[in-house]
């Protein structure tokens, strides 16, 4: 298969073009390695493709002239560009520019497509609320820009499966975690705070925050077991998780443990929008793909841990 990763330098992204490449299909990644955060990882994450014969396409999705630059003879489309997360920093012009226009042009693109075999959209339990626990039939409630434009962004690729276009399916994926998470993101911070002993910045209430901390590479079995199976997926919502719950306390214990030092804390104002729990219902994954995600917290953190210090100490 000739696949398309978008977002192909970020943290999941590059991570699944790398199990597909060694799965034995072409891959080729677009990015428009943006500034949102580090460029210094961004490459970083780029050379790794590269050794592996991954080429990464410097194109901006929100271009409309995307068919002229892109591969014609495409069979699959990962899309897992976007703006992401939430943040001050980011405004709503972003998140609508990056993840609902961005996905309309990247739609028309794969509408020239005469080989697309599948379409698979990356989603995120944002889409839920504020609490995400749920099927995926359950009508979504965003709390924040990002979780809005993302199930925007999902509804216009499974229009097209809808329509009979084309075959799509989305995957909402939670809070995932390892080696190559973005820096302003939980355990990376927490991992960064640690060596420099500088204090984390813990949002107000969040400790007792539950969530489904799912490592990366049990996100990406379930991603690419999707390959094959456009038949059973078409038109489909499928949660990629754990089932397991840890709260941000324990997340911050766990990065203590492994790295053998106590961590400060910075207690910071809550963010408007931040999710109180996630816990992955991973019943439709199960039965359409098999998934059954295996990897502990700890055992994720010690990966995480490990990346860090090869690459920033």
């Amino acid at each position: 298969m000739k696949i398309l990763i978008t977002g192909a330098a970020g943290f999941i992204g590059s991570h699944t073009a790398e199990r597909l490449k060694d799965l034995g299909h072409e891959v080729i990644g677009v990015d428009n390695f943006s500034p949102y955060y580090s460029l210094e990882l961004k490459r970083l994450n780029e050379k790794a493709l590269a050794e592996k014969g991954i080429t990464i396409i410097n194109k901006d999705l929100r271009e409309t002239d995307l068919a002229e630059v892109l591969p014609k003879d495409i069979n699959y489309i990962f899309h897992y560009a976007a703006q992401p997360g939430i943040s001050k920093t980011s405004t709503f012009e972003d998140y609508f520019s990056n993840n609902i226009i961005a996905t309309k042009n990247l739609i028309d693109y794969a509408l020239t497509l005469t080989d697309l075999e599948l379409f698979v959209n990356i989603g995120t339990s944002s889409i839920y609320g504020l609490e995400a626990t749920f099927p995926e039939d359950v009508a979504p409630k965003p709390a924040s820009h990002y979780g809005v434009t993302k199930l925007t962004a999902e509804q216009l690729v499974l229009q097209k499966s809808r329509e009979k276009v084309f075959k799509a399916c989305s995957l909402r994926l939670y809070s995932v975690i390892g080696p190559r998470e973005r820096p302003e993101k939980m355990y990376t911070k927490l991992i960064a705070c640690a060596y420099k002993e500088d204090a984390f910045p813990l949002y107000s209430g969040s400790a007792s925050h539950l969530r489904s901390f799912t490592y990366v590479g049990d996100i990406v079995d379930g991603v690419v077991a999707v390959v094959s199976k456009e038949e059973k997926v078409d038109g489909e919502i499928i949660n990629l998780g754990t089932e397991v719950e840890h709260t941000t306390q324990e997340g911050i214990e766990a990065v203590e443990k492994v790295i053998g030092k106590s961590i400060k804390i910075d207690h910071v104002e809550a963010r408007v929008g931040d999710q109180l729990r996630t816990k992955a219902n991973i019943e439709k994954a199960k039965t359409l793909l098999n998934y059954n995600p295996q990897t502990t917290l700890l055992e994720g953190v010690e990966a995480q841990v490990n990346w860090y210090k090869e690459n920033f100490l």
